[in-house]
């Protein structure tokens, strides 16, 4: 009979996102490996207050060949309850939940408190972060309350690894985060400008993903604003929705006239356009101010695009400098700079040792730290 394992987290049908993207390929690696798999999901992620976006419910069909359990309410006690105990009475041989902010403490900490009197189950958190970027009064109580309930602890960040040990010195082991392989083949510059619209000859840089004050667009739109930028000719496609108020972003591009050398597609990107973005552009710049580590980095390894990320956080381990990228400073000029320089190295520069960090982020590293110690309490 196989091993049971259960993934606890964002998934279909919630919108795709780097969480339920990231869960709905783990599920699928674990299947491969011969596991029973299945994913427990959301029927209720966020309140209305808590979420930034315009819809949380994906547009796109299910997954296919991948069982997801869409039922827990994360701000209804008596389901934390019902939940738990359906899990407990499973005994699933794993359970993986993924740990990203304090707010879901109350309700995955109930769930898994209960699956706990089993004896059975062991119960590894994958924590994306320990400290959230965000920082809300009683996140420190909220994120006790859920890492009491965990038997072992899998980051993809040696910072997260650091802030974990603040709050519990249970096992843990840091990986690096897995590409992202599920998101089609590599397109063509010239297929991904025309499907998109954007010209075949200019040069274009990329800032993907939520936009979120820590990721620093900000920062971006005053490199953009670099005489030397403007006298490249370089533009800037920012594909990814606002997760905050647009209108910092709104008075930068206007102060500066910046209007001729964006391409803006400030909306959610589905999972079957996501090619087409990184195919489009010539290099991708994430312009962090504060990071654990990125799901966009993963993505460029597959998509083979060299990158430009600020030494924060786990960013730098990730991008060695002048091999796949340029790791610069969390500041305009420094960030321009890096820019200008990606473009005199050339996106060929960093081709071979972008295939070689590539091969190193197999999913089945992932497993392997999942599934290392039987640590049931």
């Amino acid at each position: 009979m196989n091993k049971k394992v259960i993934i606890i987290g964002s998934a279909w049908p919630l919108r795709a996102g780097g969480l339920a993207t990231f869960n709905e390929r783990l599920a699928k690696q674990f299947t491969q490996e011969g596991f029973d798999t299945s994913i427990y999901t959301f029927s209720l992620q966020y309140p209305s207050f808590l979420f930034p976006g315009s819809t949380q419910l994906s547009k796109e069909p299910a997954p296919t060949q991948l069982k997801i359990k869409a039922c827990i309410n994360s701000i209804n006690p008596l389901n934390w309850l019902k939940v738990g105990n359906e899990l407990k009475k499973l005994k699933p041989d794993y359970i993986v939940v993924r740990f990203w902010m304090p707010f879901f403490g109350p309700c995955l900490g109930t769930i898994l408190r209960i699956v706990k009197r089993n004896k059975f189950s062991q119960i590894i958190c994958i924590a994306d972060n320990v400290i959230p970027h965000e920082k809300r009064l009683g996140d420190a109580l909220l994120t006790k309350y859920f890492f009491s309930s965990i038997h072992r602890f899998v980051t993809m960040s040696e910072k997260v690894n650091q802030d974990l040990k603040t709050f519990t010195q249970k096992p843990s082991i840091n990986i690096i985060h897995p590409i992202y392989d599920n998101f089609g083949d590599i397109v063509t510059k010239e297929i991904a400008r025309k499907h998109l619209g954007l010209p075949i000859s200019e040069k274009i840089i990329l800032f993907f993903g939520f936009i979120r004050k820590y990721k620093g667009l900000d920062l971006l739109l005053e490199a953009m604003n670099d005489t030397r930028i403007k006298e490249a000719n370089i533009k800037l496609l920012i594909a990814g929705e606002f997760y905050e108020n647009k209108e910092e972003y709104d008075s930068i591009i206007s102060k500066n006239n910046l209007n001729n050398s964006l391409y803006l597609r400030t909306q959610f990107i589905d999972n079957s356009e996501v090619k087409y973005y990184f195919g489009a552009c010539d290099f991708v710049i994430q312009p962090y101010k504060n990071a654990t580590q990125s799901g966009v980095t993963p993505l460029a390894y597959h998509f083979e695009k060299p990158m430009l990320v600020t030494n924060v956080g786990g960013l730098a381990s990730l991008v060695p400098h002048l091999k796949v990228g340029i790791v610069t400073e969390p500041n305009a000029n420094a960030i321009a700079t890096g820019i200008l320089q990606l473009y005199e190295l050339g996106e060929t520069q960093f081709l071979k040792h972008l295939c070689e960090e590539k091969k190193k982020l197999s999913w089945d590293k992932l497993t392997i730290a999942i599934l290392k110690n039987n640590l049931v309490e």
